[in-house]
């Protein structure tokens, strides 16, 4: 009898049932088939960033269509893995079950006194450093340090705040904001004395002084990012968004003019971007003064 996909006991039971179909040699999908795990380690990458959109959006249908698609390579993997006598996706649930369950023992357990988010993100980190250690995670040729267990494989930004987190911890941290933007303006200095060397000289040398340089300045403003409680990712993902939102605005404007924006000067495009700016201004003070009405 079919298992139906509103069948909430038989769900989990019907999509792994269909992965395992997919990956059987005798009739299965080829494309499929083929896969192993590394190549569909991109997918993965691509449906957790399309779940963060989906998120983004407020769109609800959307993330539970996202959310399953992500689910599917959790299973697809669990599929490889027991194809190879590894796992299944019965223990990858328990496994995470059973240390969820280690890493909040104030709530499973008798631990008292955390009572706020801070407390559990001290515990949590806690516990997960005493996890690594009874692991051998940290007793390898190179000496413990703070900073075991941020992997190197998270996007550069992400790994940023991670390692500045660790350190943190353990006292190495600016105390004011104001502190990291005078940390900022110094890097930006840097960068200008690096970028000024490179000008008289042939445009084909190496800019590694340059790049190093401005990655010191991206570190720097992550950290103040994550002095101030701001999330880098989602800042620079909302500038990407307000760019964009202006850039087509320009698009627009230049459209209902029968003209290109490959035809106008520099000069003539910053104008145009400054009237969007304006125009979104006007708008938004509208639709404030609408909503206190």
């Amino acid at each position: 009898m079919p298992i139906s996909d509103k069948d909430s006991d038989g769900a989990i039971a019907r999509l792994l049932a269909v992965m395992a179909k997919l990956r059987d040699p005798n009739g299965g999908c080829p494309w499929d088939i083929e896969q192993d795990f590394k190549s569909i380690a991109p997918h993965t990458v691509e449906e957790t960033y399309e779940v963060v959109q989906a998120i983004e959006n407020g769109d609800f249908d959307e993330l539970k269509d996202e959310l399953g698609d992500l689910l599917f390579q959790i299973v697809f993997y669990a599929q490889m893995a027991k194809e190879r006598g590894l796992f299944d996706f019965y223990q990858i649930a328990g496994h995470v079950a059973g240390k969820m369950v280690s890493r909040h023992p104030h709530v499973f357990g008798d631990t008292k006194g955390i009572d706020s988010a801070g407390a559990v993100v001290d515990l949590w980190e806690t516990n997960k450093a005493k996890e690594r250690s009874k692991a051998g995670k940290d007793t390898s040729a190179q000496p413990a340090s703070a900073l075991d267990g941020v992997i190197n494989a998270l996007p550069a930004m992400q790994r940023s705040v991670k390692l500045q987190k660790r350190a943190a911890r353990v006292g190495f941290d600016w105390i004011e904001a104001d502190d990291i933007l005078d940390k900022v303006e110094e890097e930006i200095g840097e960068l200008r004395v690096e970028i000024e060397a490179k000008k008289p000289k042939d445009s084909g040398e190496s800019i590694e002084s340059v790049q190093e340089e401005l990655g010191d300045l991206l570190f720097a403003l992550t950290n103040l990012a994550r002095r101030l409680e701001i999330d880098p990712e989602v800042a620079l993902r909302g500038a990407n968004r307000k760019f964009e939102t202006r850039f087509r605005g320009m698009e627009a404007i230049l459209r209902s003019k029968n003209e290109k924006m490959t035809e106008k000067t520099l000069e003539e495009l910053e104008n145009l971007w400054i009237e969007v700016k304006r125009y979104e201004t006007k708008t938004n003070d509208s639709s404030i003064k609408k909503n206190h009405s």
